[in-house]
């Protein structure tokens, strides 16, 4: 079976799945959005404007989990079983830890609907606070694990296991 997005004329097509075996697979992704502390306060706090920024966000991250396939050209369309939206403050950091972990039971694994949750929760998270601080970084946001598949396991920063 040929994995590529283009035939032989460079012509885009979508990857051919129907030979691969269903397994359980699930991806764990993450990010981070660094802001001011004093904004970080007035999340923490639920006085922005616009509502509750952390459960806003975490809604927006579920959603766009489920939408990936509308968003990335070329991505199939998976029967999520589950998804797992996490903010962290981290106030040491002026910071928010997202976190997204996405399960399936399918032919191909969950990496770019995890780490489409994380983004579009990043997205979020700075849309609902940018009237209050014009400096919000949003950065790493990375696959952190991902297991299922031929290629089994993988865990960041220690390779396949």
């Amino acid at each position: 079976m040929s994995l590529t997005h283009f035939d032989e004329k460079g012509r885009a097509r979508m990857v051919d799945i129907s030979g691969k075996d269903d397994t359980g697979r699930y991806a764990v992704a993450e990010g981070w959005i660094i802001m001011k502390d004093s904004t970080l306060k007035l999340v923490l706090d639920r006085q922005i404007a616009k509502g509750d920024v952390l459960e806003t966000a975490r809604l927006a991250g579920i959603m766009a989990a489920k939408k990936t396939d509308d968003l990335i050209p070329l991505c199939h369309s998976i029967l999520i079983s589950g998804v797992e939206v996490n903010l962290t403050p981290e106030p040491e950091r002026s910071s928010i830890k997202i976190t997204a972990k996405v399960s399936t039971t399918g032919k191909t694994g969950v990496e770019m609907d995890a780490l489409t949750a994380v983004s579009v929760c990043a997205l979020t998270v700075y849309d609902m606070v940018k009237s209050v601080d014009k400096e919000i970084v949003i950065t790493d946001i990375s696959l952190m694990e991902k297991s299922g598949g031929k290629s089994g396991h993988y865990l960041k920063n220690n390779g396949v296991s």
